[in-house]
């Protein structure tokens, strides 16, 4: 799998979950391509902002039926990771959030 972080790293994520992580433990959490593995994400979020990464942690997240009058379909399943940064480091990008 390629290395690139524009390639693993889709988005970040903004929810009131993933601020009071980031507040208190130093937690990000990205969505990122479903073939990637953790080391794979470690490095990408180590590229991509110069920090360094503790832990990454991984969900897949299942697509949610939708439904528009009488017809039904399904949002795609996607992977999240949740990326825990050793001590004293930050992604300032994130911190005006």
């Amino acid at each position: 799998m390629s290395v690139d972080p524009r390639i693993i790293i889709k988005s970040h994520i903004v929810t009131e979950r993933s601020a009071r992580l980031k507040e208190t433990h130093r937690q990000y959490a990205f969505e990122v391509d479903k073939r990637a593995n953790k080391h794979v994400i470690k490095t990408a979020v180590e590229k991509a902002f110069n920090v360094k990464v503790d832990t990454v942690r991984t969900m897949i997240m299942p697509g949610k039926l939708k439904r528009l009058g009488r017809f039904a379909g399904k949002t795609p399943t996607w992977k999240k990771a949740i990326v825990q940064l050793k001590e004293k480091q930050v992604i300032s990008m994130f911190e005006n959030m």
